[in-house]
This record gives structure tokens, C-alpha cells and sequence, in this order.
């Protein structure tokens, strides 16, 4: 009988937490994974139409790390594989991330590609021989969409376009056309219309301009949705407002080249999608890892920078139509908002820089409620550089996938924040599914006499039985940062604040509710005041995907009745 019970539990919970994950889905998602269900879409192999005369001057893009080192020699994900046969393409041996970057043909547009033109030549028209129209990884929509940019990129910096090289490029933006992701939405739409503009302008007929007033219909539409007015990407990622933001850029430089004007919306975004850039990175000029977020995916941010300044000082980019009003106070955007303080509160992150002290908040939500599949469980987590250093950090992504490092990654234990009872703080699962998700609460700022103190609440914990609301209060001094946390509730659980240690930072010393790091030849000591163990594990920290740097995480353990209120204190 007990079996039947556990069973019946089982399916009650799995019922409940697919109940709490497709509650949020937009109808249009649930009626795209049905018409996709159902629908076979049709390969047109009509002849391509010439080739637009390009009026104006293509500028050079921002350009990614190598990905090619041999003729049949990838590298991504920080995993070597070679293309040994056509099989390969769709290999079961390798991750389907993998699989998508060999098709996506970044390398094309990579640092020093020029020099491995003959190498490309012969991968475009391998490419074409190996993979039948509509089949396997390459034709799926997210692949295509990246591919068929690339390739008209390498075109327009003087590489020549074959015949046949042409036509099959117009039947994959055929076949994309019929097979938009409506039921993903987010950035995958958005690669979606990119490619349909770039094919539209790229081709010179009836057909092309079709697939340019779809794409520039997509982009109209999901831009106002996709940048929030504080300028941040609503995915809430890092690495994916770099590449939404090298979207833009490349959208403004296309229709330069072909003389077309921009659609509306593009340009004006572009300088708030700075400023929140700019204010989401460490002094070492590299992104936070909040929610999906690893280096080596994307160009450098200072590459995306020198890309805008190219196409602002040929193509004349203002930053801001003159015809609209800008999304972001322009004298926000040179200096912060506060002497220490820069408030993203659209996104929900915060910045306070006081001295050799950089801190990066995260007040915000899990990322749109339609489309949370980037999110960690990270609420009320932060990231603090001292000295140039990164010290306290997020442990990063490493893999995508359905699987238990994937589970990892995303949880709470992984972030600088707190975990009770060994849960979530969000139901994150199935790799990139949430089901019930913290909502930040009384969010609140100040900054006076050079202390500056941020705070919000989080109900995330909830679900557990006797758990209301946990607290967190940031107390920023010069030298000194103080930590309050309060766990609201009754009975008696387990608290644990987490704080995971970038792989450079030592740990020298561990005593009785004290820690002593070494910061680049310099002392800092984190105490917490409240009964409880310091715990120092050794973890893991993934800068990149499929790079895993051992590290140290340190644990404050304190197993009491509620409420339990805990100060950390990092001194330096």
C-alpha cells in the first residue's frame, strides 16, 4: 500500500510543478509547440534571385575568439571534435550545444578568419553537400538563423558568394520563414528576424522583400518587449545582452551598407544597452555570471564596444533618433545616477563602486515570467571585486542539456545567497524549466554621508512548510561591507550563507566564525555574527562552458528555530 502512496505522490507533485511551469506560457508558445507537432514544412528549391548592389560601406563586426584550427578541426565549448564525416553533423557521440555551434559558422566572422578563407570555402560547400535540406541539427531554426547571417557576413567583406552557394542559402531562408520559433519567443525569435532581414536585404527581389517585412514586423514588435526602459535585455543574462546587443549593431550596420533605413526602435537602444552593460561589469571588463552567463560564448565586451565606435564614427550613429525620446536620460548614461550607486531598476541589478570596491546586486526576477529557461536560482546573490579582483562570485555555466551539473549550476547553492533547508529558492528543473519562482519584494536603496544601503525581500521559500520571507540587507562603508539576513517563519530549519570564492582568492586562514582571505596581497576578513559553523568546501567555478576551476565556497551553517537573522561582515 505504501508503494501506491509514494507513487501517487509522485505524479501529484510532477502534476503540481508542470502545473506551476506552464501556467505562465503565452498562448501563442502552446499553439506553436502544437502547429509544430503536426506540421511538416515544405523545401522550396526555387532559383535564387541576383544579389542586391550594395550602396553604402559594410564595417568590420565585432569578431568572436577562433573556432576552426584545422580543415576538418572545431573547438567549442572548450571541447576539440573533427569532421570526419558527413555523419558527424548529427552526431549522437557530441552535446547538441556542440552540434548547433558547428552549424551556427562563427568562425567566419572570428578573429583572423581571412586567413582561413580556403578552410571556409570548403566548409560552406561541405556543409551544403552533407546536410539534405530540412534535415538533422542544421536545419533546426536557431542554427539556421545564426548560419544564414554568417554567411552573408563573410560575403560582405569580400569573400565570393557561388552560384549554388547563393541558391541554398535562399532555400534555408525558405525553409526558416515557414518555421519561425513562436514557440520559444525571446532571443530566439529575435535571431529569427535578424536572419529573414539580413537574407532581405542580402537578396534582390519580391521574394527577399517578403522576407525583410517579416523580419522587420518581428523586430518592431519584439524590441519595446526585449530592452527594458533601464536599457537591460529581459532575459536578464549577462552574455545574452552582449548578444542582443551585437544584433543591433549588426542591424544598424547592414542597412547602412545597403542604404535602407533602420527599423524603429534599433538605434535609440543601443546607448541604454550600454550604460546597463557597462554597469553589470567587474573592474577585470568582463560580465557577472547572474542567471545563464559564461565568457568565450561572445566577442569581449571591449571588442563590442570598438564595433559601435567603428560603426558611430563611418556610418554616423548617434545613439538616439532624433524623432523619439530617449529610454534613458542621456546624462545617465556618461556619469552614475549617485556618486556610488547606479540603479538598474527595470532589471532589478545594482552597481555601487566606492574606492577598490565593485559590488553588482541582484534584486531582480527570475527573467520574464513566459520565458525564465536562462534563469538561476539566484535571488538576493551578488558579486564583489576588491582591489581588481573578483572575489565573491556566481559559480557560472558550464553546460547546457537536461542533467544533474545542469541542476547544479542553476541552484541556489551555487549563487552568493541563502539556502534553507537544502532547497531552491526558485524551482528550477528540467534544464530550463521553472516552476514556482521567487517575486523580489520592497526593494529599497539609499546612499548618504558615503554609506550607501540596499535591501529587498524574496518569498521563494514559501512552499516550505513554516518559511515566510527571507531578508537581505547590503551595507556598503568604506572598507567594510555588512550583510544583514533574516529568515522570517516558525520551526526549526536549516539556514545556510553561501559565499563562493573566485579560484584566485586564497584562503589563509578559518576560525571560530571567522575567515581570512588573501586578495591579491591583501588581507580580507569575513565574520558572521550568529550561532552557527563556518564551513570552507571545495567547489567548483565555471567561467566558461565546459570549463569547470576548482575553487572554495564558503558555508555558514546555522540549523535553528525562526526566525534567524545572520550578519556577515567583509572587511578589507
Amino acid at each position: 500500500m505504501s508503494f501506491f502512496i509514494r507513487q501517487l505522490s509522485v505524479m501529484v507533485f510532477a502534476t503540481f510543478k508542470y502545473w506551476h511551469t506552464l501556467r505562465y506560457l503565452k498562448f501563442s508558445q502552446i499553439y506553436g509547440r502544437v502547429w509544430r507537432k503536426f506540421t511538416r514544412i515544405r523545401v522550396d528549391f526555387s532559383p535564387a534571385s541576383e544579389l542586391r548592389v550594395q550602396e553604402g560601406k559594410w564595417i568590420e563586426p565585432a569578431r568572436c575568439g577562433q573556432r576552426m584550427f584545422g580543415d576538418v578541426s572545431f573547438r567549442f565549448l572548450n571541447e576539440s571534435h573533427d569532421l570526419d564525416s558527413a555523419d558527424d553533423w548529427n552526431s549522437n557521440q557530441w552535446s547538441k550545444l556542440w552540434l548547433y555551434n558547428l552549424h551556427y559558422f562563427d568562425d567566419l566572422t572570428a578573429v583572423d578568419a581571412e586567413q582561413r578563407v580556403v578552410w571556409h570555402r570548403a566548409l560552406i560547400q561541405r556543409w551544403i553537400d552533407e546536410n539534405p535540406p530540412g534535415e538533422g541539427n542544421g536545419w533546426e531554426p536557431y542554427p539556421s538563423s545564426l548560419r544564414i547571417v554568417n554567411w552573408v557576413k563573410w560575403t560582405l567583406v569580400g569573400n565570393k558568394m557561388e552560384e549554388s552557394w547563393a541558391h541554398s542559402l535562399a532555400v534555408q531562408v525558405r525553409f526558416l520563414n515557414q518555421n519561425i520559433e513562436t514557440h520559444l519567443l525571446g532571443n530566439h525569435l529575435f535571431a529569427n528576424a535578424k536572419a529573414l532581414l539580413f537574407a532581405g536585404l542580402f537578396f534582390d527581389d519580391e521574394e527577399a522583400e517578403g522576407w525583410y517585412q517579416m523580419g522587420l514586423q518581428l523586430i518592431e514588435q519584439e524590441l519595446p518587449e526585449q530592452v527594458l526602459e533601464d536599457g537591460g535585455n529581459f532575459e536578464l543574462s549577462t552574455m545574452y545582452h552582449i548578444i542582443f546587443l551585437e544584433d543591433l549593431l549588426d542591424l544598424v550596420n547592414i542597412h547602412k551598407a545597403y542604404d535602407r533605413s533602420l527599423p524603429e526602435g534599433v538605434e535609440q537602444r543601443i546607448e541604454p544597452m550600454f550604460h546597463w552593460l557597462k554597469t553589470m561589469c567587474h573592474p577585470d571588463g568582463e560580465i557577472s555570471f547572474f542567471n545563464d552567463a559564461a565568457l568565450g560564448v561572445t566577442p569581449l565586451v571591449n571588442e563590442i564596444k570598438n564595433y559601435k565606435d567603428r560603426i558611430q564614427e563611418f556610418a554616423g550613429l548617434t545613439g538616439f533618433s532624433l524623432d523619439q525620446k530617449p529610454l534613458v536620460n542621456p546624462e545617465n548614461l556618461v556619469k552614475p545616477v549617485k556618486e556610488f550607486l547606479v540603479d538598474l531598476p527595470d532589471s532589478g541589478y545594482s552597481r555601487v563602486e566606492m574606492g577598490d570596491t565593485v559590488a553588482l546586486i541582484d534584486r531582480a526576477a527570475v527573467g520574464p515570467d513566459y520565458l525564465p529557461g536562462h534563469a538561476h536560482a539566484d535571488t538576493l546573490s551578488f558579486e564583489l571585486s576588491l582591489f581588481g579582483q573578483r572575489v565573491v562570485v556566481n559559480s557560472g555555466t558550464s553546460v547546457y542539456g537536461i542533467g544533474e551539473q545542469r541542476q547544479l549550476e542553476r541552484g541556489t547553492a551555487a549563487h552568493s545567497t541563502v539556502v534553507v533547508d537544502g532547497e531552491n529558492s526558485s524551482e528550477v528543473w528540467g534544464g530550463f524549466r521553472v516552476a514556482r519562482r521567487a517575486r523580489v519584494l520592497e526593494r529599497v536603496q539609499s546612499e548618504k554621508d558615503g554609506v550607501v544601503k540596499l535591501s529587498a525581500c524574496h518569498d521563494g521559500y514559501e512552499r516550505l512548510t513554516g518559511i515566510s520571507l527571507h531578508r537581505r540587507e547590503w551595507l556598503f562603508e568604506e572598507g567594510k561591507l555588512t550583510i544583514h539576513d533574516k529568515i522570517t517563519g516558525r520551526g526549526v530549519h536549516e539556514v545556510i550563507s553561501v559565499l563562493p570564492l573566485h579560484p584566485d582568492v586564497k584562503v589563509a586562514c578559518v576560525g571560530n566564525n571567522r575567515v581570512l582571505l588573501e586578495v591579491v596581497g591583501h588581507e580580507v576578513v569575513i565574520s558572521v555574527e550568529e550561532d552557527g559553523v563556518f564551513e570552507v568546501v571545495t567547489d567548483c567555478y565555471h567561467p566558461e562552458f565546459g570549463l569547470s576551476v576548482e575553487n572554495r565556497k564558503i558555508m555558514f551553517i546555522c540549523n535553528k528555530k525562526l526566525p534567524i537573522e545572520m550578519t556577515t561582515r567583509i572587511c578589507w
